[in-house]
């Protein structure tokens, strides 16, 4: 998940003034959903409520409020033809101005919210970690990145944890039930040995390793040679990102996995663990 806690605090320290727009309805067919947000302030802005003229209408007039008196305000809009929109629903967004308080408020509960969000796991930070770093980190996750390499992890996207020291055993037992993982270090006997302790856990949504068909037999004859059960042995997922696409290139990669990610772990789909 992107660095909101980050932007907030820059533009607490610019003390710039910024409103919270949030939908605190949606009738019939609407971009967003009731609870959706975004921040604003005079020329930036973090997150959406739906894009569109919807959004661009929300946004003036929080900025017009920015530069008067501030408070709270709430916008009818429909989504039909007089909006040049042609959802059909409409939506209720309140505007309120923050004052530092506010803005340390919304910052609390992105505080929260982080702690509450699925854990993945990435072991890796050669091209193919670099790229799935930057893609997973635009997702609703607590992303914690391993790797013994420091020099290897390069311009780390904001909100993402390291754990530069290598110690993948620390990290995966204390990982939380429900998490995923996807391993893809520089080393392929590494990463049979973080898989089998992964594996062994059996309490993980998602477990993903990089890798050819070949490299999955192999890992699953050592596995049964140490004792796992057949049913940890296949709810391991590999290949990673299989969409009968053959590009090896890291960005496609990471596009097909994070895609992965979304339906076994954020949505729990065909998950075997």
């Amino acid at each position: 998940m992107d660095g909101i806690c980050e932007t907030i605090s820059r533009w607490r320290q610019m003390e710039a003034p910024v409103a919270r727009l949030t939908i605190r309805r949606a009738l019939g067919s609407t971009p967003r959903e009731a609870g959706a947000f975004m921040l604003v302030n005079a020329n930036k802005s973090w997150g959406t409520i739906g894009g569109g003229e919807l959004e661009w209408r929300a946004i003036r007039e929080a900025r017009y409020m920015l530069t008067g008196d501030g408070g709270t305000a709430e916008l009818i809009i429909p989504l039909g033809p007089e909006s040049g929109q042609c959802c059909g629903g409409s939506v209720a967004v309140e505007i309120e101005c923050l004052d530092d308080q506010g803005l340390e408020r919304v910052a609390e509960e992105f505080r929260t919210e982080i702690t509450r969000l699925p854990v993945l796991l990435l072991f890796g930070a050669g091209h193919v970690g670099r790229a799935l770093a930057a893609a997973l980190v635009l997702l609703p996750l607590r992303l914690i990145w391993v790797d013994s390499r420091p020099e290897e992890f390069g311009i780390v996207p904001p909100g993402v944890e390291i754990v530069s020291d290598g110690a993948w055993e620390r990290v995966v037992a204390g990982a939380p039930a429900g998490a995923g993982a996807l391993v893809l270090t520089h080393n392929h006997a590494l990463d049979g040995v973080i898989v089998a302790e992964l594996l062994e856990r059996g309490d993980l949504t998602y477990v993903g390793m990089i890798g050819s068909i070949t490299k999955r037999r192999r890992l699953e004859r050592a596995l049964r040679e140490v004792g796992l059960s057949e049913s940890r042995i296949a709810s391991l997922v590999c290949p990673i990102g299989n969409r009968g696409i053959r590009d090896k290139r890291p960005a496609i990669i990471a596009a097909f996995v994070a895609a992965e990610i979304i339906e076994r772990l954020l949505h729990r789909k065909n998950n075997a663990l």
